[in-house]
């Protein structure tokens, strides 16, 4: 696992002089707010607050991002290159997911993207420190469609996490903000739920959401 997620920070640093040369560089900033701060199908805080700042140069990429988990942020840094390929776009890069409290301890990624007209993916191999435990490794694959404002994503885990969810929902702007509206439909091995015999279940829920991105140059 750590070979892998290395073979990518080193496709990313050979990548990336090539695609910031003579390239103008463009940064935008965003904050916005989710009554339920859902990641990959699970749940991470009721009403959350979020900002990030990103950083483009020609196909490469960088920037961060954090949200409130309640005890403390969880504070993501990001980076990669994509390239268009015809009609296809295809994208490599790396993700870190620290935490400044003890909600939860460190995710090491290496991502993998493609997308073809209105059909995304996501596979990401990752591990996650696991606190004073052995560390585990996982995989994510996802799949997202998108069309008119509406979008439908399905993503599952593998290797040392399981688990699956489905989202659908519809995006719109005004007022010079961006709103989101879905439902997530996670399985009982991420919903954290129980039924009334004690027993894991799945989950619905509606997620709220409102953002504003600033271009700063």
């Amino acid at each position: 696992m750590r070979k892998t997620i290395g073979v990518a920070a080193v496709a990313l640093a050979v990548l990336a002089p090539l695609g910031a040369e003579a390239q103008e560089a463009e940064v935008s900033a965003n904050a916005g707010w989710l009554s339920q701060y859902y990641y990959r199908g699970i749940l991470q805080k009721t009403s959350s607050a979020n900002a990030g700042l990103d950083l483009g140069i020609g196909p490469l990429y960088l920037g961060t991002w954090a949200a409130d988990v309640g005890d403390g942020a969880e504070v993501d840094l990001y980076g990669g290159v994509g390239i268009d390929v015809e009609e296809v776009s295809l994208s490599i890069g790396g993700t870190a997911y620290l935490y400044t409290g003890e909600f939860d301890d460190t995710y090491l990624e290496a991502n993998f993207g493609a997308a073809y007209g209105p059909i995304s993916f996501e596979f990401s191999i990752g591990q996650y420190e696991n606190f004073d435990d052995d560390s585990l490794d996982y995989w994510f694959l996802g799949v997202t469609a998108e069309e008119s404002g509406f979008f439908g994503t399905f993503g599952t885990f593998g290797s040392d996490f399981e688990g699956a969810y489905g989202e659908a929902g519809y995006g719109f702007s005004a007022a010079d903000l961006d709103f989101t509206i879905s439902g997530i439909l996670n399985d009982k091995d991420l919903s954290g739920e129980v039924d009334g015999d004690g027993d894991p279940t799945s989950e619905l829920t509606l997620v709220f959401g409102v953002s504003k991105t600033f271009e700063i140059n």
